[in-house]
């Protein structure tokens, strides 16, 4: 019982996932969440797996889509483009990650544990596969909804696609996409022009 009550425990703490918004916008207009994103990714995963780079064993990548932003019940999200946050952005992130697994029970904690480090260090083919599944949505929700994150910081074509390139590391053929939908977003207005500097 001690060891089911932890678990719960758990699962009530991950409900604060549910209050951590994005910068992304659903289509209905609203920012989403950081729960809603790690179930959206995690069906992306499902529905896009042929696309990996190299075979990959798709019950993992669930699983680092699942946990991989539970780090921001404490350390919050930081907007992608933010260079200056997101530099400090790590170390908040591994102490959130050492808080919150330990939390667990041990052999899950380590499990969860290495699965997190897995994906944020990106060398297996699922991590890869993982993190360009990531990188993906926010682009595609950029231009479902008229750039308007893009927009409300200012961001360039080229910032989309240098912080975007590791897309192509876990699917070429999802990079590809990525590229045709930044020129599409490009060439409708959605992103500023390349020399305005007052992109965050």
């Amino acid at each position: 019982m001690d060891r089911l009550k932890t678990q719960l425990a758990f699962l009530l703490t991950l409900d604060r996932l549910k209050e951590v918004q994005r910068q992304s916008y659903t289509l209905a207009g609203r920012r989403e969440n950081s729960a809603e994103h790690s179930w959206h990714v995690a069906v992306a995963a499902l529905l896009l797996a042929e696309h990996a780079a190299q075979p990959v064993n798709l019950p993992e990548v669930l699983e680092m889509l699942l946990i991989h932003d539970v780090v921001e019940i404490e350390a919050g999200d930081t907007y992608v483009y933010d260079e200056k946050a997101r530099r400090q952005q790590e170390e908040k992130e591994r102490q959130a990650a050492d808080t919150l697994f330990a939390q667990l029970p041990p052999e899950q904690r380590q499990h969860w544990r290495q699965l997190w480090d897995a994906f944020v260090d990106g060398q297996s083919p699922e991590a890869r596969f993982a993190r360009s599944l990531d990188r993906l949505l926010p682009v595609l929700l950029n231009v479902a909804t008229c750039g308007r994150s893009w927009q409300e910081h200012g961001v360039r074509a080229s910032q989309v696609l240098s912080r975007n390139a590791e897309v192509a590391e876990g699917s070429p053929a999802l990079w590809e996409m990525v590229q045709k939908l930044v020129a599409e977003a490009q060439a409708q207005g959605f992103l500023a022009p390349e020399d305005d500097s007052s992109a965050k």
